[in-house]
């Protein structure tokens, strides 16, 4: 497995196996991989003859106070992972790599309301950050497909508009949500949770099946589901809901009834740690 620092490098790579007419997925990460990520790089190399994924904690999408310096870093464990998993190259840059010295003056960002919503409420400046991140990457490897997680709901229906809006020539692909066998999404963050809050995180998981039973028993009322998937939520001592909330899954806008594409999302505080999850259905 190949391990590149610079754009130069990874352009010379990528622009070799494009004229040898191979295909090219990317996998974007911010590293701490874990099988969540196995599973995107796994779909990759399935359909793609040559593999990139970025480990890369992209500065851009973080507020004043989020967890820049702390999020988890462990390089030589994603490159154990990514290698295992069939990956043909890692794009490792330093942030003055991506960024140029004093910041970067040009972003991309959607001005619709898709933003603003579910995560956005709280991390407004976050999906700027991902989408200038992700046409950076586009930029760079000219991928044919690129994979994202459902996990990520929001920031998968964002990258889709852009790419329509701004004629990328990517296909997206989504990928299902990984879980531990006790039902808790896999998340880098995780590994901040304390024995106690970890069991206590399960509510989420909880929320999420007791969203999709009610749905399949015929519930179609989003206040019904969304009130019901709080109070279980609830339930938690350690649990602090930012939001619950029933969106079309793609334009993000506020639904009352749960028919066609819908995503029901959350965002749960569980002590000091900020967990996402959702399910979609109609889709």
């Amino acid at each position: 497995m190949i391990v590149v620092t610079t754009q130069e490098e990874l352009r010379s790579y990528v622009r070799k196996w494009h004229k040898e007419g191979l295909s090219v997925g990317l996998v974007p990460t911010m590293g701490y991989l874990h099988e969540g990520h196995a599973s995107l790089v796994d779909r990759a190399v399935a359909s793609c003859d040559r593999v990139v994924a970025s480990v890369f904690v992209n500065p851009t999408q973080f507020g004043p106070g989020e967890d820049l310096q702390a999020y988890p870093r462990d390089f030589e464990h994603d490159c154990e992972l990514l290698e295992a998993h069939g990956c043909d190259l890692v794009f490792h840059p330093e942030v003055s790599e991506m960024y140029p010295v004093g910041g970067t003056a040009t972003f991309v960002e959607l001005l619709n309301d898709m933003p603003k919503q579910l995560c956005g409420v709280t991390r407004p400046i976050h999906f700027r950050g991902v989408c200038t991140v992700v046409s950076k990457l586009f930029n760079l490897v000219n991928p044919d497909k690129a994979f994202f997680g459902q996990k990520d709901a929001q920031q998968l229906s964002i990258i889709r508009r852009m790419v329509s809006d701004l004629s990328y020539g990517v296909e997206i692909v989504g990928c299902p949500i990984v879980r531990d066998e006790d039902g808790l999404a896999k998340s880098s963050r995780n590994t901040y949770l304390s024995a106690e809050e970890r069991q206590e995180a399960l509510v989420l998981s909880r929320a999420v099946r007791l969203g999709e039973k009610m749905y399949k028993d015929g519930e179609r009322s989003a206040f019904k589901v969304v009130e019901a998937m709080k109070a279980e939520i609830s339930k938690s001592s350690l649990a602090c809901i930012d939001y619950v909330s029933a969106v079309n899954l793609d334009t993000l806008e506020a639904i009352e009834t749960l028919e066609g594409p819908v995503l029901v999302a959350m965002a749960v505080y569980i002590g000091k740690t900020r967990l996402i999850d959702n399910f979609i259905v109609g889709a």
